[in-house]
């Protein structure tokens, strides 16, 4: 296990992908499904995939740290999105684009590919907060404003408000006025050749510019059972952090049976770190696999130390650091068997 990549964008998936006519597995009310061919993209190829670090993908939303009037501070996902009108064109534009998919994949037609213009930033999308900021890597127009991605939408992050209650869950997960965080990572114990996680804290100056994934009992209907309504239970776990001992195969129909019948395959998806910095997914539905799945999933295998000792910290604004220091010092057979009451 190690820590790998930033992730300010949607990642491409690792294999070159088709649209179906036919309900989509991940997205409820779309009448269409994206999933992958048997081919291995040409991008994923020219950045030598095969020799890539494989890292488990988590099913939550992605946060950022960076700095905010001064302090590392953490930010949430805002991404800009089109105005009433704009999103109108933009979707028949979508239409137009997957019926010109759907031809070509049969072999029909000569036709050139369509495309799509944006007008003015101003114009086309919603306002935002004063204080958001696009995304690294966001391709900019002739007159420098930040340019929508193949969605439709404009990534980017607003700093985490401390009195709104939108942000609620991810402020449980850090003390800004200390300038803590409350993460999950693979245990730096040595003293056991055993994998195991550690809940500990880390300051936020030494994770700025990462991202991370937000996961707990609030988040996308919780898949990975953390706390409970009345004791909720939510962590950071920085893009990379959790990788596999041994890497899966890049063979569609051999990766495919890995989600199928192997414990490590219990995850939501997993992400290709490439040596020259570019980034590749897969997600169990664009093999046509559902997403959560019931049971025990990869993530409930490791034991769970809780290292969070608050002593020289105010804890009087962040009750999960409290609730999580008395368990400190404390080893549990997995993350759902640890109690916040």
């Amino acid at each position: 296990m190690s820590t790998l990549g930033s992730v300010q964008q949607k990642l491409s998936c690792v294999f070159e992908t088709i649209v179906l006519e036919q309900s989509s597995a991940k997205r409820a009310n779309q009448s269409y499904a994206v999933v992958a061919s048997e081919n291995v993209s040409k991008h994923a190829i020219d950045s030598k995939i095969e020799s890539a670090t494989v890292t488990e993908k988590l099913d939550g939303t992605c946060v950022y740290v960076h700095e905010f009037q001064g302090k590392p501070w953490l930010w949430a996902r805002l991404d800009r999105k089109p105005t009433k009108a704009a999103d109108k064109r933009f979707k028949t534009f979508q239409r137009t684009h997957r019926e010109w998919r759907l031809t070509a994949s049969r072999g029909g037609g000569e036709t050139e590919e369509p495309i799509f213009e944006w007008g003015s930033l101003v114009k086309d999308f919603k306002e935002v907060p004063s204080n958001w900021i696009p995304a690294q890597q966001v391709p900019l127009n002739e007159e420098g404003e930040p340019l929508a991605d193949k969605i439709g939408h404009i990534p980017g992050w607003v700093p985490v408000d401390p009195s709104s209650r939108q942000h609620l869950w991810h402020l449980s997960t850090v003390d800004l006025t200390n300038g803590t965080a409350i993460i999950l990572r693979p245990s730096s114990d040595d003293d056991t050749a055993e994998i195991k996680l550690e809940i500990t804290t880390a300051p936020l100056h030494l994770l700025l510019e990462s991202t991370l994934e937000l996961i707990g009992t609030n988040i996308n209907a919780n898949p990975y059972q953390l706390g409970t309504k009345q004791q909720p239970l939510h962590v950071l776990v920085r893009h990379g952090a959790i990788t596999f001992a041994k890497s899966p195969p890049l063979q569609f129909s051999d990766l495919k049976a890995w989600f199928e019948t192997c414990p490590d395959g219990r995850v939501e998806g997993i992400v290709w770190h490439c040596h020259d910095g570019q980034m590749f997914k897969l997600h169990r539905t664009h093999l046509g696999l559902t997403w959560p799945i019931s049971g025990r999933l990869r993530l409930h295998t490791y034991p769970v130390i809780v290292n969070v000792d608050l002593t020289p910290m105010d804890t009087a604004a962040t009750p999960q650091f409290a609730s999580l220091s008395n368990h400190n010092g404390t080893l549990f057979s997995s993350i759902t068997e640890i109690n916040m009451s």
